[in-house]
């Protein structure tokens, strides 16, 4: 779109001169405070002030203005301006330029819906991009919700047999609740706050807490994770250990460190954060994201040790019996211990290893890293909860149970009838004819 726009009209940058000292002091300063309206108003006045104009050309023309986001030159009648798109707009592509069309009775075009004078933006936004983005939403939207149901269906069961209590089950009945709160809240954002242009471009404060609070549970999934590898780690490799105490510590650190960490990351950025940084809901990326990443980052290294040394384990002890009676080859220990690192893999979260970091917009990986992300992302919840619930052994023993009993007391009863064969045993001694027996 830009080259076209280029193509025909010359170059877009020459539509406007440099502006003078002046202007360009208050320019920098609006850069490095980011979109302060005011500091670009009064750096387009002094830019329109310091240029050459065409108000003492002959014909008509339209006069130089500021529409709120961009600042437009004086333009001849029945010609064009151009600017480059403004970087501070979510999902403007800051390359593409916009422009201001002025009609030939020398006034700026008017929108014929509002009447009101208009800029054109719709060439800000790659199109073909916006609906691939709309299509990787809807994998998040999808696998969000079926993870939700997946998710709160688990904790039913869980949660109703009383004979699976045990600290396993209540790590994973925290862990599943920490989904639960996580996935819910991101149908929330995805559903209500995203498509809500007035709701992201005023920020109020309820927006704001939406934010603290889904990254809070988001956190939470993290620690529950590095709870369940810590937990797993220290009942396989120590010999003697209290569980009911160690699942209150784990239950306290996995719901209190996310808090502590929420706290420190929301007072920072609301206390110290830009007026650029407070836009937007807080989704924009900001260094104060940091404070959220590191804790992540050193959950998933913790969990990939943890991994590792339990894997090791599992292969000294499968190897065992094997040296001794030999009854389980390499291959077979070896295909045991692949399969218990692949059951470890989405409870632990390490999945996100496969896209730690995330490709530069317009590289040639960048769509495949959003589908593998969203899809990841998205559907572990259902994944854990097949894995570790409809899968697991002791459930399905007990589902089965309570099927057979449902079935048995449900049965038709029917009646029964004994018959009973009463002989007479008569004493004394026989009747002539009759022997004694």
């Amino acid at each position: 779109m830009s080259e076209q726009i280029g193509n025909s009209n010359g170059n877009p940058n020459a539509t406007f001169s440099g502006s003078g000292s002046n202007a360009a002091s208050i320019a920098e300063s609006v850069a490095e405070s980011g979109p302060d309206f005011d500091a670009l108003r009064a750096a387009c006045e002094a830019r329109l002030n310091g240029s050459g104009q065409l108000a003492g050309s002959a014909g008509p023309h339209c006069a130089g203005t500021f529409d709120g986001w961009l600042c437009w030159p004086d333009t001849a009648a029945g010609t064009s301006a151009y600017e480059l798109c403004p970087d501070f707009i979510t999902g403007f592509d800051p390359a593409r330029f916009a422009h201001k069309e002025c009609g030939l009775d020398g006034e700026w075009f008017k929108h014929p819906q509002t009447n009101k004078t208009w800029s054109n933006y719709t060439t800000c936004v790659n199109l073909d991009d916006l609906e691939w983005r709309h299509s990787v939403n809807l994998i998040y939207e999808v696998g969000y919700g079926t993870s939700l149901l997946a998710i709160l269906l688990s904790l039913g069961i869980l949660g109703y047999f009383k004979s699976l209590k045990c600290a396993r089950i209540t790590l994973h009945m925290n862990l599943f609740a920490s989904f639960a709160a996580n996935n819910s809240l991101w149908l929330v954002w995805y559903l209500l706050v995203m498509p809500n242009t007035e709701l992201l471009h005023h920020s109020p404060m309820r927006c704001v807490v939406l934010h603290i609070t889904l990254h809070y549970f988001l956190l939470s999934n993290y620690s529950w994770m590095l709870c369940e590898g810590f937990y797993l780690h220290t009942v396989l490799v120590a010999a003697f250990i209290s569980e009911k105490r160690l699942v209150k510590w784990l239950i306290a650190f996995g719901w209190g460190s996310p808090a502590v960490v929420i706290f420190v990351y929301s007072m920072a950025r609301g206390l110290g954060g830009t007026p650029e940084e407070h836009v937007h809901c807080w989704m924009s990326q900001t260094d104060y994201d940091n404070v959220l990443v590191v804790p992540v980052c050193i959950s998933m290294f913790l969990n990939l040790l943890f991994l590792c040394n339990i894997v090791r384990v599992v292969l000294l002890k499968l190897n065992a019996p094997a040296s001794i009676q030999g009854s389980c080859g390499p291959s077979r220990t070896i295909l045991q211990a692949f399969r218990a690192t692949l059951l470890l893999v989405p409870l632990l979260g390490l999945q996100y290893i496969v896209t730690p970091f995330r490709p530069a917009p317009g590289h040639p990986w960048e769509n495949t890293y959003e589908i593998i992300s969203a899809f990841t992302a998205s559907f572990q919840g259902l994944c854990v909860a097949t894995l570790f619930c409809f899968c697991n052994g002791e459930v399905i023993a007990q589902m089965k149970r309570k099927w057979r009993m449902m079935c048995f007391s449900n049965r038709p009863r029917t009646n029964s009838y004994t018959a009973t064969q009463v002989s007479f045993v008569r004493c004394g001694p026989p009747l002539p004819g009759e022997e004694k027996v």
